[in-house]
């Protein structure tokens, strides 16, 4: 369905940068601003749902750390501790989120 929405010609020209930005038509730049307005589009529910789909990503399955030269082992021993560590806070997040 069409929709005229008449708006001035400063904001407009907003609109048309903020899209061309985002690589979307003003078209689809509106939709989704009226999606996230009505709340069908959540960027805190967004954020949840990959977050939850990247628990379950297993990193560093491959070669055995000692079969990697030692600045490669190191780096991958403090990417596990990052990931481990972002898995620690978003299993609080969820905690928190279930307690209200």
């Amino acid at each position: 369905m069409a929709v005229s929405v008449r708006m001035d010609p400063l904001l407009e020209k907003e609109l048309e940068q903020a899209a061309r930005r985002q690589g979307v038509s003003k078209s689809q730049f509106i939709i989704t601003a009226v999606e996230r307005a009505l709340g069908r589009k959540d960027p805190a529910q967004l954020y949840a749902q990959v977050m939850e789909e990247a628990a379950h990503y297993r990193i560093g399955e491959g070669a055995a750390d000692d079969d990697l030269p030692s600045h490669q082992a190191a780096l991958r021993q403090s990417l596990r501790a990052t990931y481990a560590r972002q898995q620690e806070e978003f299993a609080e997040y969820l905690a928190q989120k279930g307690r209200k």
